[in-house]
């Protein structure tokens, strides 16, 4: 597992004002927009491209493209689904699925509710996108679902993270894939209700209202 922070005066400033209780939804949605697409800029760096020769208006020259099969860009749903237009603007060509997730406030354990997936991910570049890697066990379930499809080159893009979280996604994932986390930010800890600290509360509540 692969770990990078996106550091980055911009990164800092707009994931500052999401933390902050008072900035409304609105604002909210539009920054996770911005932030996303600053954060999609690190997490493509390593997507498979291919030469393409073209002509420019004086000469004959090779450049890239992207590889096929398309990557693939899978929000968890629901929260995950304020961050895809800020990835698909940098990956217009990607291809979306969906994955319906959700945290069992009592054990702690994901639930899978829904899935809008191809049935054979081999060969696919997957670009995972939750808000929170708190403790770990949704963004787990979530590898596995697409391992278990194939998939062998897994990016996860999350605003922020806490060391439990990333300490069972190591544990967990192992050697068996190449999974690279992209986050904003690593905080200090999970409370006792396992949200992070500092945080910045429910990202789905503050994105979306409470439902």
């Amino acid at each position: 597992m692969r770990l990078h922070v996106a550091d980055h005066p911009l990164v800092a400033h707009k994931l500052t004002v999401l933390r902050n209780k008072d900035t409304a939804s609105p604002t909210f949605r539009l920054l996770v927009d911005e932030l996303v697409t600053l954060l999609a800029y690190e997490a493509t760096r390593d997507v498979r491209v291919v030469p393409h020769t073209i002509e420019t208006p004086v000469a004959t020259t090779t450049g890239t493209k992207l590889a096929d099969p398309r990557p693939l860009v899978v929000p968890i749903l629901r929260a995950g689904l304020g961050m895809l237009e800020g990835m698909t603007r940098l990956l217009p060509t990607a291809e979306v699925g969906f994955l319906g997730m959700r945290r069992d406030e009592e054990t702690l354990e994901a639930i899978t509710y829904a899935n809008r997936l191809p049935e054979d991910l081999s060969g696919r570049q997957c670009f995972l996108l939750d808000p929170m890697l708190a403790t770990g066990g949704t963004l787990v379930a979530a590898i596995d679902y697409l391992l278990e499809r194939g998939a062998s080159d897994v990016t996860c893009v999350c605003l922020l993270a806490a060391p439990e979280g990333l300490a069972l996604l190591e544990k967990a994932i192992g050697d068996r894939v190449d999974v690279k986390i992209v986050v904003a930010a690593v905080d200090e800890r999970l409370n006792d209700k396992a949200y992070i600290v500092p945080g910045l509360g429910d990202a789905g509540d503050r994105l979306y209202g409470i439902v």
